[in-house]
């Protein structure tokens, strides 16, 4: 339980850091407005031409007799509208992520020098193309275990008391968890550290990262909250990923993480 306190204290210090930098702040919603306004576009398409969709695939259907066509069809609509609304949450970070790579890229190094007791931080060394390239390969292959969880749960969710119950809360905490590692990603990547590793860090502090990325996601789910959180999202994922490495940071700094906390590994 203390670490899922300390999770969303460095949530919420990610969210004072960016407040006390505005230009951070203010660069960093440009990829979530982009993604949000592309993300928003796919829903309304699948909105209107959903049915035309769902009707196209069903030929099977068209003989049914009334109203078992129309029923039928209806709830495949839905649920195809379903999937794509959680598609988009689940995915929704690792896209602006991709988007706004170089912008996080310096949010979090300038984090690192904020909170870093020689005001330094640690640095990949790779060309842009390269640190694009294994953020994508990255993201796509953590999109699909998040695909795998997400129709996993939304089969359960069929399931009477329990689905409507039990389903949601896990899967609001493995949202949290696949939203955590896409942000510490920023920091991690620029350390060498490779996915296989992230994660296995991440499954050592589980109170941690959901006590972080449980309320992210909450949040996620209120239209244009996401963008306004992703630049203090980034920052605190920062500093948490320093908190996983048993880095030194820097007390006395409102960002940084104050030895009393007694947060570190």
């Amino acid at each position: 339980m203390r670490d899922l306190g300390a999770g969303f204290r460095y949530l919420l210090k990610g969210q004072r850091w960016v407040a006390r930098h505005g230009k951070q702040f203010g660069f960093g919603l440009l990829p979530g407005l982009i993604t949000l306004v592309l993300y928003a576009a796919a829903l309304v398409a699948l909105a209107l031409w959903g049915e035309d969709f769902v009707t196209w695939a069903t030929p099977f259907a068209d003989d049914w007799s009334s109203p078992w066509a129309g029923l039928f069809r209806g709830f495949l609509t839905a649920v195809l509208f379903a999937l794509g609304l959680l598609l988009s949450v689940l995915t929704f970070t690792a896209v602006t992520l991709l988007i706004g790579q170089p912008f996080y890229e310096n949010l979090s190094e300038k984090v690192d020098r904020d909170v870093s007791p020689d005001g330094t931080a640690p640095e990949s060394g790779l060309p842009l193309w390269r640190e694009l390239w294994i953020s994508a390969r990255d993201s796509l292959r953590i999109v699909v275990r998040a695909l795998v969880w997400g129709v996993l749960l939304f089969a359960l969710g069929f399931i009477p008391v329990v689905g409507q119950t039990v389903v949601p809360v896990i899967g609001f905490f493995v949202t949290g968890f696949f939203l955590t590692e896409e942000l510490t990603a920023v920091a991690l990547q620029r350390r060498g550290v490779e996915l296989r590793e992230r994660l296995r860090l991440l499954r050592s502090r589980k109170t941690l990262v959901w006590g972080f990325g449980t309320p992210l996601g909450l949040a996620f789910l209120v239209p244009f909250v996401a963008v306004f959180l992703m630049p203090g999202a980034v920052a605190g994922a920062t500093l948490m990923a320093r908190d996983l490495l048993g880095e030194e940071t820097a007390t006395g700094d409102d960002a940084g993480k104050p030895e009393e906390e007694g947060v570190t590994p």
